[in-house]
């Protein structure tokens, strides 16, 4: 058996798609198809091309409902299920905020809370109306959605359903070290996932052993501002406005990619002890957390070894 791999930028993202096989034809007509599915969703989803979906109905906020693809419907469905579940940690409708706050600039500068009292109040799922025929309204004039927390994961997911419905046995769909695993390795060994150190992103801390999993982390590795001393993540606290403390990286282990995705975001913001108590209360869902001290928080039954082992 032999590993034939691409790797393409995707989404935004370094994507690196992988099959174990000894056919060299079909194996690369599958890569192919792999990353064909990928640009597809890409297009839908975007909200750099004002055709897309997601595009049409951030421009008719407040305005009109968009029809949309009965895929992307259940899609914004999904992530307000998923809002829902997380008492609003996680949100595609936090966009207005995440405009507020310029990660990258090295003298970060707060906004003023008068901003952030306004940009929230363009956020909330609750402000999503799914009409029939696929019809969504988006609420209020100046909402903004974005697919950035879960994107990725569902062309994961896409892309495993396809390889699976064509007889693929052994795969990993890597999306910027976000991953999805079909099958094993080898017949004898597991896909082996390297949970990296917050401070050094090329030093493993642990490995994860996994099989038909996905794996997707969260963490503030490159985006991050210290204000008045203490560390503030990029990610965002939808109910609060605020960028989140106190946790350095999240990483979920589940069934799925796009699940995976949106309970790395939600666990984040809701900080180590709700978060792991949360994830324990969810059938097939691990979760491993390292807060702003280096210590880490293996949710109930996970397995991993650390990396000196």
């Amino acid at each position: 058996m032999i590993e034939f791999r691409l790797v393409e930028k995707l989404m935004g993202s370094a994507f690196e798609l992988i099959i174990v096989d000894d056919d060299k034809l079909k194996a690369e007509e599958l890569l192919q198809e792999g990353r064909d599915e990928i640009k597809r969703l890409e297009r839908l989803l975007t909200e750099f091309d004002e055709s897309s979906f997601t595009s049409q109905l951030n421009k008719n906020a407040g305005i009109r409902p968009v029809q949309v693809d009965t895929e992307v419907y259940e899609l914004i469905k999904r992530c307000v299920n998923i809002s829902n579940l997380t008492q609003r940690a996680f949100d595609i409708t936090v966009g207005p905020l995440k405009k507020l706050y310029n990660f990258k600039n090295e003298q970060f500068v707060y906004p003023e809370k008068h901003a952030v009292k306004k940009a929230a109040s363009f956020v909330g799922s609750q402000h999503i109306s799914f009409l029939g025929d696929n019809f969504i309204f988006l609420k209020k004039k100046g909402m903004h959605i974005g697919f950035a927390a879960v994107g990725k994961g569902y062309a994961a997911d896409k892309v495993k359903q396809l390889w699976l419905a064509k007889g693929v046995q052994n795969g990993v769909i890597n999306a910027s070290g976000d991953l999805t695993v079909i099958g094993k390795k080898s017949e004898e060994r597991l896909w082996q996932i390297g949970i990296a150190n917050p401070d050094a992103r090329n030093e493993v801390l642990c490995y994860l052993p996994v099989e038909n999993a996905s794996v997707a982390t969260s963490g503030d590795y490159e985006q991050f501002f210290m204000h008045k001393g203490k560390r503030f993540s990029h990610n965002i606290d939808p109910r609060t406005g605020k960028p989140v403390s106190g946790i350095k990286s999240v990483t979920v282990i589940s069934p799925g990619a796009e699940l995976c995705d949106a309970l790395a975001t939600a666990v984040y913001v809701m900080g180590v002890d709700i978060g792991l108590h949360f994830i324990n209360q969810l059938p097939q869902t691990h979760c491993l957390i390292i807060n702003d001290q280096n210590e880490v928080f293996p949710s109930r039954n996970l397995n991993f070894k650390n990396a000196e082992e």
